[in-house]
């Protein structure tokens, strides 16, 4: 069942076979040996591609949860003994996970060295336990009402551009203003789009910003091309705020800033929570400060 829910979840033979540590030839005889004795094909298998039969993906929501209780009976020894043990997986938005949760990994990991961290960075917000991952933090209101959450921290949403930007074409003053200025804005993404929210007398208002210099599916390359001047931005205080600290960028609109963005810690609802993944919640609660550190230029000198 571990195999099939490997290459279930990566989608290859050959990246379950590594992750597990098994050959090629063992990964697929252990799921044939399973089909077999289901008498039902769990797989569709191409040259180039391995998809879940309609059967196979009854079966596997059923295997997901059978291996959860599983690992939860095999983690009540390491709660007996009170030391958190085993592989945590983590999903985050590749920026978030890279900028911050790749920060935090050091520091806790000196807490609790038993633990292995699997970081997975995507923008794909599906089903947590389908994706057999333990946790996932995620930035924005949530809808999905299957998970637990917990506000950990948040992060303002900010225009700005860099200084040599701004000297050589002025400062808008309103979002108005945004028709006359170059704008880097991002497409076909899950948490940014192209619509630049600001709040105007206290209500939040969607402006639909246009550009014909560069559009991106991801904001990091948004940043680096702002830093660099070639236009304004409107991203997270989390992906940016160290380079407004910095000097690299400057913020501009403020006084229209809308509410800040929520950034929650969450997890699928179990009865009971292993301690493994209780020592990694209660650490992110006490890591990210209010203000987040991504934020502390605000308050410098007040």
């Amino acid at each position: 069942m571990r195999v099939f829910a490997a290459v279930a979840r990566l989608g290859s033979f050959a990246a379950a076979a590594e992750e597990l540590d098994i050959s090629n030839t063992m990964c697929s005889k252990f799921v044939r040996d399973l089909e077999n004795n289901l008498g039902a094909r769990l797989l569709n298998r191409t040259t180039r591609q391995l998809s879940l039969t309609e059967v196979g993906s009854t079966y596997h929501k059923k295997v997901i949860d059978i291996l959860t209780e599983v690992e939860e009976a095999e983690q009540c020894v390491s709660e007996l003994q009170n030391e958190p043990v085993g592989t945590l997986r983590i999903m985050s938005l590749p920026s978030f996970g890279s900028f911050h949760i790749a920060r935090a990994i050091k520091g806790y990991k000196q807490q609790y060295p038993k633990v292995a961290i699997e970081l997975n960075l995507s923008d794909d917000f599906d089903n947590l336990v389908d994706k057999g991952m333990d946790l996932a933090f995620r930035v924005g209101e949530l809808e999905d009402s299957s998970v637990v959450a917990l506000k950990i921290s948040s992060s303002r949403l900010i225009v700005c551009a860099s200084p040599e930007y701004l000297k050589e074409n002025g400062t808008p003053q309103t979002p108005e203003a945004l028709q006359q200025h170059v704008c880097l804005v991002t497409s076909n993404n899950v948490i940014f789009t192209p619509h630049w929210t600001f709040n105007i007398d206290s209500v939040e208002t969607e402006f639909d910003i246009k550009s014909d210099y560069l559009t991106s599916n991801i904001a990091d390359s948004l940043r680096v091309a702002a830093i660099n001047g070639s236009g304004l931005i409107q991203l997270p205080s989390y992906m940016i705020g160290l380079d407004i600290q910095s000097g690299r960028l400057m913020p501009v609109l403020e006084k229209f800033e809308p509410k800040p963005l929520p950034i929650n810690l969450v997890y699928a609802h179990r009865k009971h929570m292993s301690v493994k993944i209780r020592s990694f919640v209660d650490y992110m609660q006490g890591y990210f400060e209010t203000p987040p550190y991504w934020d502390k230029w605000m308050f410098e000198g007040k």
